[in-house]
């Protein structure tokens, strides 16, 4: 049974009826759907992965009574994020979750050409195109707001994971950008830089949680954070106290020299 303990409320009224949510299928973009969903929100839930997305909805639509719709995308691939804008034009939105993404850990000059086109599309370039889509929408009726995901160490970089990290800092600096440019129209965006967190993307991307200098948090935890700095209408949400303080004591060079001694474990290094 899952705890309890962190789990965001939201005002209907404000983030309601109806929330997109990217990235659905697992992960943090699962748990944003939760959430969401035990506000009483609508929720329409994108992925790659329909089956699992139906299978999400139905188990959301019995535990809180919601109304779900599925949108099958890869936003991974130009212009599949039209998907999102064309079948959902008829839905009052007040709430959108960019959290599609994934981690890829190599060295650089390992990566093909299309490679690294379909990461920065993925976790940059959606982002971008569907934050400007659904914004002018919450500008319109003015209220809404969306959440980004965003990494940990996407600012200073992150060696053997430097293209998602680069597509990141991109999410980074829009938000932090839009946070002041949306105020006067009503609309909030705030960004989730996501600290280490409970969720299978961590044993994907081939990395051994063991050594880490902190044990990574419950991603309800993680969500539960972001979701209260989006009510506040924060600009950046950090989850984890320590992690906060950690980010802004250590020199970020101190933070690149162990973000690459880590990632070592899981990369293909080229000659």
């Amino acid at each position: 049974m899952r705890n309890e303990r962190w789990l965001a409320r939201l005002d209907t009224k404000r983030f309601g009826p109806w929330a997109v949510v990217t990235g659905a299928s697992s992960g943090i973009g699962h748990e944003f759907a939760r959430q969401i969903a035990a506000s009483g929100i609508n929720l329409v839930l994108v992925s790659r992965r329909a089956e699992a997305l139906e299978e999400t909805g139905q188990d959301l639509r019995r535990r809180h009574g919601i109304d779900y719709r599925v949108i099958a995308a890869d936003l991974s691939v130009p212009g599949e994020e039209l998907k999102v804008m064309e079948q959902t034009q008829d839905l009052e939105l007040g709430l959108f979750i960019s959290s599609a993404g994934t981690g890829q850990p190599g060295a650089f000059l390992a990566f093909e050409r299309e490679q690294l086109l379909r990461q920065t599309q993925l976790n940059g370039v959606s982002y971008m195109l569907l934050t400007h889509h659904f914004s002018r929408r919450f500008a319109a009726q003015k209220r809404g707001a969306t959440l980004l995901v965003s990494a940990l160490g996407a600012d200073s970089g992150i060696p053997f994971h430097a293209n998602p990290a680069a597509a990141k800092g991109l999410v980074n600096a829009l938000g932090r950008s839009l946070h002041a440019e949306f105020k006067a129209r009503g609309v909030g965006i705030t960004t989730l830089i996501v600290t280490p967190t409970e969720t299978p993307l961590i044993k994907k991307m081939g990395l051994d949680a063991s050594p880490m200098p902190l044990k990574p948090m419950p991603v309800a935890k993680c969500v539960a954070e972001a979701l209260e700095g989006v009510k506040r209408g924060k600009m950046i949400v950090m989850p984890g106290r320590l992690y906060r303080i950690m980010n802004a004591l250590m020199p970020h060079s101190l933070v690149r020299a162990m973000t690459a001694n880590m990632m070592r474990q899981s990369t293909t290094f080229v000659g």
